[in-house]
């Protein structure tokens, strides 16, 4: 069985006015802040207290409560290719069955409570009030993309220099054959070194000449 519910959180819906009468029917708006960790850890979510918009609709039905509905929310994230900070909105709609403990799936009242394997998978109405958010959060998480983007046609950032390649689109670098670059390594420092034997073979020589 859940822990009591705390009817002042936001994300905790009461359905005492629904009643238990099947066929009764509510429907409701609602604004509601952002809970902690709202999205894909380290990739794209809602920050912390951002308004979430929910329509609802709830609906009384012989083993519970049947909610539907769409959320509303701003996400923000880091584009995958160019790394630059993102913003964008998204929509998700759900659908759970929040049911009675003393009923079965066919809504008729059982006579032992179900075992607790089976009410892991299932989401309870306690007291007359039911916790939305493991439900919205899950719902969120499948509507956000795993690899956001910032555009679909992003270029991304330069291999080389990291330089980002949307802002500069003419943006290259000359390409070097390795099996030169070891030449053109000896190329640069050749007459350097062939500088400094002759220095060398100078400095002897003085030497001889003066003994």
């Amino acid at each position: 069985m859940n822990a009591r519910l705390d009817h002042r959180n936001p994300l905790v819906f009461d359905t005492h006015e629904l009643g238990r009468r099947p066929g009764a029917l509510q429907k409701m708006s609602r604004s509601v802040p952002a809970p902690p960790d709202f999205g894909i850890a380290g990739v794209i979510g809602t920050p912390e207290g951002a308004p979430v918009q929910l329509d609802l609709r709830l609906e009384s039905v012989m083993e519970g409560v049947l909610a539907t509905g769409t959320a509303r929310a701003t996400v923000e994230g880091e584009c995958v290719r160019c790394l630059e900070p993102l913003s964008r909105e998204v929509e998700a709609d759900f659908q759970e069955m929040f049911s009675y403990h003393d009923a079965d799936d066919r809504g008729r009242t059982r006579a032992e409570p179900a075992d607790d394997a089976e009410d892991e998978d299932m989401f309870f109405v306690e007291d007359g009030l039911f916790d939305l958010e493991p439900v919205l959060r899950d719902a969120v998480v499948l509507a956000l993309p795993m690899q956001p983007m910032c555009q679909e046609t992003c270029a991304g950032l330069c291999s080389e220099c990291g330089i980002r390649l949307d802002e500069n689109p003419g943006h290259h670098h000359d390409a070097v054959d390795i099996r030169w670059a070891a030449l053109q390594g000896l190329a640069d420092t050749g007459p350097a070194g062939e500088k400094d034997n002759m220095d060398g073979a100078a400095a002897g020589a003085d030497e001889k000449q003066e003994k």
